[in-house]
């Protein structure tokens, strides 16, 4: 399962807020644009691995200092709808 880990993460490293956004939609949970544009930069040129716990658990608590925490409560809940196997 190696190459499903890192092709969902490339993508979380290289997501855009157009993409964050859709996704968002997908799995009914609450972004808005503005968030989504902040997410996204913060993102961006990262080397997450969002199925590693630690790891992101402080993705999400930076998140939350960026974005505010419940869109990083909201985000984390994206991220794990990622990581489902």
């Amino acid at each position: 399962m190696k190459i499903f880990e890192n092709i969902i993460n490339h993508k979380i490293n290289t997501i855009t807020a157009e993409e964050l956004l859709k996704y968002a939609h997908q799995f009914n949970i609450a972004v808005s644009r503005h968030q989504a544009r902040k997410i996204a930069e913060y993102l961006k040129g990262k080397n997450v691995n969002i199925f590693d716990d630690a790891e992101r658990a402080r993705l999400v608590k930076q998140i939350a200092k960026s974005a505010g925490p419940e869109t990083a409560r909201e985000v984390n809940k994206l991220f794990l709808q990622f990581t489902k196997q």
